[in-house]
């Protein structure tokens, strides 16, 4: 019994210096990211987890640095790519269960499920896209400025917008997927517009606006968007470099 209370009392005095410890990789990993270097950053993070795995930011900061070196992956690793996404979502679905209030963990469920979407067939798609859905319109209700979920919303109706017409009809019918209807391009360009005016330095956010104005056949009002694209700073997410380069290949295709 003294040897357990004397245990208790190491664990209370360790509390502020794990607690900082924490933090401390939360901030390092956080630098990292905005190297760009997601490798770096998902060592700190998950250095924090090790020092406590229900750390709601360490758990959805790590979902996205696995999110984002899988982004960067080739086709032909595509067993790499769809096992980091795996754990990126597993640890995004843990961040909820530790805090289901965050709008950060609902976001990561949302952009790791995309993510994992791209890899199974038609009807688990059509499943998927619902769950992106949901939990993106879950991170905005938590936090309406949430400029992350509120582009996943952009891309979720660009996405829908984009399928092949009998794709659609037949998700409709026969796997039930009535959700479908709501998607339009107006409402990809509200949210991507409503990201931007929360983000205007985001590349990502400029590029998919103007591919959504562009397929929704308003090439004049895409052109300024892919423009300013090139003079945009590079930020945290390691895709900003590709990000111009396909902004400048779109802007050159539609300014023939």
């Amino acid at each position: 019994m003294r040897a357990l209370r004397i245990a208790a009392f190491a664990l209370v005095l360790a509390g502020p210096a794990l607690a900082q410890d924490v933090a401390g990789h939360l901030a390092a990993g956080d630098a990292a990211r905005c190297r760009r270097n997601a490798e770096e950053a998902l060592t700190h993070f998950r250095a924090a987890l090790e020092v406590d795995s229900l750390n709601y930011d360490a758990n959805w900061k790590a979902s996205q640095a696995l999110v984002d070196m899988g982004k960067q992956l080739p086709n032909n690793q595509g067993a790499r790519r769809d096992s980091l996404y795996a754990e990126g979502l597993a640890l995004a679905h843990r961040a909820v269960r530790v805090n289901g209030n965050g709008a950060d963990g609902h976001y990561m469920v949302a952009v790791a499920t995309g993510r994992a979407a791209l890899t199974k067939g038609a009807r688990e798609r059509v499943r998927f896209a619902g769950v992106v859905r949901e939990e993106a319109l879950r991170a905005t209700e938590l936090n309406p400025r949430h400029d992350g979920a509120l582009h996943v919303l952009g891309r979720w109706n660009a996405e829908i917008q984009r399928l092949p017409g009998i794709t659609k009809f037949f998700a409709k019918t026969f796997l039930g997927a009535s959700v479908f209807n709501q998607a339009s391009w107006d409402n990809a360009v509200n949210y991507f517009s409503q990201a931007i005016e929360i983000a205007p330095n985001n590349i990502y956010h400029h590029l998919d606006l103007g591919e959504a104005l562009v397929d929704a056949d308003r090439k004049s009002d895409a052109i300024p968007h892919l423009r300013h694209v090139a003079e945009l700073a590079l930020a945290c997410d390691p895709m900003d470099a590709t990000y111009q380069q396909q902004a400048a290949t779109l802007l050159q295709k539609v300014s023939r």
